[in-house]
């Protein structure tokens, strides 16, 4: 079966700094795919480069089996892939409704179709119908990553990058935004999901892959996979259980 999405000898590169070495991955539809390794391991750097944002070759990445390296972020997000970037990237001085009918636009432009609505993201979220007319700047942290998460949903994608969605949030908001992923995952878009908590991100993966200094260390299904196999892929040989 062709993957939704995958990389495939995948080098990337910042000025002289080489970042990625390699990168060898596959998404399958419906498919929740995490991606764990240290600071510095490569993981944002892999999914800036799925989405166009640096350089890499043509066929380095492709969808739904076609070439895309390289492809202008908004012509991937034509082709159906989201992202919630690392820090989240809002317009704060706007509202909350303001913030995803940027997306609803995008979306109608773009002639992209699919099953997400504002009244679906207010089931799926209810504190964003709640704070609607909130400015961004207003809300919490966690209450930000669920506009972020939302205004990416209403892009439509078929398949959505989750960029360290839990960092710096209250245990408590991450159970509930790790909760709705599920949902999401129901209605057939493809996640790969960066994450530092291994044990989260297990729970919440069918596959993950393990990263360190811009390679692959490890890979395999999330539920087989020993915290000795990981600690060892995650810090390199010689460490211990994570």
């Amino acid at each position: 079966m062709t993957a939704v999405l995958s990389t495939h000898g995948l080098l990337a590169r910042y000025g002289d700094f080489q970042a990625l070495y390699g990168i060898d991955i596959e998404l399958h539809q419906g498919e929740a795919v995490a991606l764990i390794g240290a600071n510095g391991a490569g993981k944002s750097t892999l999914l800036r480069s799925i989405m166009g944002l640096l350089p890499v070759g043509r066929e380095m990445v492709r969808l739904h089996g076609d070439p895309v390296g390289g492809t202008a972020t908004d012509r991937m997000v034509q082709k159906g892939v989201a992202i919630v970037p690392e820090g989240r990237r809002l317009f704060t001085g706007m509202s909350v409704e303001d913030n995803l009918r940027v997306a609803i636009d995008q979306a109608a432009r773009m002639g992209a179709k699919g099953g997400w609505t504002l009244p679906r993201l207010h089931q799926l979220f209810p504190i964003l119908k709640e704070k609607a007319r909130t400015q961004v700047q207003s809300l919490s942290g966690g209450q930000q990553q669920m506009v972020a998460i939302g205004r990416a949903l209403l892009c439509q994608p078929r398949v959505l990058l989750c960029d360290e969605i839990s960092l710096g949030l209250a245990p408590k908001v991450i159970r509930e935004i790790y909760a709705a992923l599920p949902e999401i995952r129901a209605t057939g878009t493809a996640m790969i999901v960066v994450e530092q908590d291994v044990g989260l991100a297990r729970s919440a993966s069918d596959r993950l892959y393990c990263m360190l200094e811009g390679r692959v260390t490890l890979t395999g299904r999330s539920a087989e996979i020993t915290r000795e196999q990981i600690g060892k892929a995650y810090f390199g040989a010689g460490h211990g259980v994570v």
